[in-house]
């Protein structure tokens, strides 16, 4: 009977211990952390189409695009974008831009989480739109480059040499960096991860 009455009580830490880490794992901090600490270590922009494990699948860290900053960032504090679109987009598929942009006629797991337009779509679904205006380390920003290229990046911690902007962590094609550049192009999301992201 003490045994049985211990592993209940076992059981009901665990579960209580994990609805707490699910719950209030997100950190906009860690997120900053984890993004830079891909400077130096993703060194190529490469779009090609690739097939990849599910979930948690990735390409070598030496290369990628600005997606893949955000995703592996996330993925640190146990948010798979790659997972989290795709089942979105298996029950939603018609609310996100891939039919109308790529012709496409059902997810593809493969490379929908990469695409900056359904990464946008999915942070609107989730209430994760910022209209303020003020840009927070952790937050999340998109941009036109120009027509029908699109552009993600991390809001860091840090400022430009005049204190007046946050830099951003991306990969805009010559591999991660942190650089001064939120209002060099057009603005088209921004997004704050909730805390219980999960």
């Amino acid at each position: 009977m003490l045994k049985k009455y211990f592993l209940f009580r076992a059981a009901t830490l665990f579960i209580m211990l994990f609805a707490c880490t699910t719950a209030f794992a997100f950190s906009p901090e860690r997120l900053v952390r984890d993004a830079r600490t891909q400077i130096g270590k993703t060194l190529f922009y490469d779009p090609s189409y690739v097939r990849l494990s599910y979930p948690m699948g990735d390409i070598s860290i030496i290369r990628g695009v600005c997606t893949d900053v955000v995703i592996r960032a996330l993925r640190h504090q146990g948010i798979d974008l790659q997972q989290l679109v795709h089942e979105d987009m298996r029950k939603n598929f018609r609310l996100y831009p891939n039919s109308q942009r790529w012709g496409l006629k059902k997810p593809d797991a493969n490379i929908d989480h990469r695409r900056v337009l359904n990464l946008q779509r999915y942070f609107e679904r989730r209430g994760y739109t910022v209209t303020d205006r003020v840009f927070l380390p952790g937050d999340i920003v998109t941009w036109n480059l120009r027509p029908q290229v699109e552009h993600i990046g991390i809001v860091s911690d840090r400022k430009n040499s005049s204190g007046q902007r946050p830099l951003i962590i991306h990969n805009i094609g010559l591999g991660t960096r942190e650089e001064d550049m939120l209002h060099d192009f057009t603005i088209t999301g921004h997004y704050r991860i909730a805390q219980k992201a999960n």
